[in-house]
């Protein structure tokens, strides 16, 4: 499958489930830029807003775990509390091919929003304090989402996990 195909499924997954739960939203469409500065200038938001989603891999201790973690765009990840959370030695970015079978979207496009039964769900909570809605690529790299923080909140349920870099 293409990429464009495989995005356009998790693209239409995720409107047809935010429609379904009656979510606050829109649909901003622009250009296919992967820097999260330019694109939340491009969507009329603040970089604080913006949802970075994050493919990673715990491991260590007995312990092998796929997680999609989302954060503030303006912030870095601090990779070793997500280990230690989980009760991992240590946490890495997952490889490309590891991204596409959990995601099924390109790097940069990927939602913070988890289709797939391996991937765990956590959110560093710093996202939602300071802002009313959340922005993020929506599957494609040309199509995002602006959302109640509220309504993200409510039917992504991720788990919320502190895991920024202090």
């Amino acid at each position: 499958m293409s990429e464009e195909v495989r995005g356009t499924a998790t693209h239409q997954r995720l409107i047809a489930l935010l429609s379904q739960q009656g979510a606050q939203y829109r649909v901003v469409e622009h250009e296919a830029i992967g820097k999260c500065e330019a694109v939340s200038e491009i969507r009329g938001t603040a970089l604080g807003q913006g949802a970075k989603a994050l493919v990673c891999k715990v491991k260590g201790n007995g312990v092998k775990k796929h997680v999609l973690a989302i954060l503030a765009a303006d912030q870095q990840a601090d990779l070793s509390q997500l280990a230690s959370h989980f009760g991992g030695i240590k946490a890495s970015l997952a490889s490309p091919a590891e991204v596409d079978d959990l995601t099924a979207c390109v790097f940069g496009a990927i939602p913070p929003f988890s289709f797939h039964p391996d991937l765990a769900l956590v959110a560093d909570p710093l996202l939602f304090e300071r802002y009313d809605e959340i922005a993020f690529n929506a599957g494609l790299l040309e199509k995002s989402v602006i959302m109640s923080s509220a309504d993200y909140l409510r039917i992504a349920q991720p788990e919320l996990v502190a895991f920024r870099r202090s």
